[in-house]
């Protein structure tokens, strides 16, 4: 009796293994992991840093509220540092890309539509390149460090 409850164990046991070492385990694609609420970390205007979460000496202290929310697979708010909050829809063409679109009210010289190259993305920080210059930051390049809530 001890042994064949032993070997149904053992058995189950492997059973278990194989079922768990054969699941899918690629990498979740970047419309999975965007699927959040982020904050500005950091943030680089033209390669010179302008805000650090909790840095004293901050150029664009604005940043502090800076809010990119993706939680809604179809809707996007972008609440920029300088308090403006747009609304719109969001999109991933590539793993490489991240546009905004439809944005209301329409942010200045954008016709609706922001886009970004992601530079990397994990399940807490993403990171992206504005890839055209922000008026609001005089004509220059952004770089975000966000990280989720």
């Amino acid at each position: 009796m001890t042994r064949t409850f032993t070997v149904r164990s053992l058995a189950a046991l492997l059973m278990t293994i194989l079922v768990i070492s054969c699941q899918d385990h690629r990498a979740q694609p970047t419309s999975g992991l965007i699927m959040k609420v982020f904050t500005a970390r950091s943030v680089d205007e033209n390669g010179t840093t302008v805000f650090t979460r909790g840095g004293a000496a901050n150029i664009r202290p604005g940043y502090g509220t800076f809010l990119l929310d993706l939680s809604d697979a179809n809707n996007v708010v972008l609440r920029e540092f300088d308090g403006n909050v747009f609304k719109g829809q969001w999109v991933v063409p590539s793993n490489t890309q991240l546009n905004l679109v439809n944005l209301m009210p329409q942010p200045s010289g954008s016709n609706g539509t922001i886009s970004y190259t992601i530079n990397s993305i994990t399940s807490t920080e993403l990171v992206l390149t504005r890839t055209s210059a922000s008026q609001k930051t005089g004509g220059l390049i952004v770089r975000y460090t966000l990280t989720t809530l």
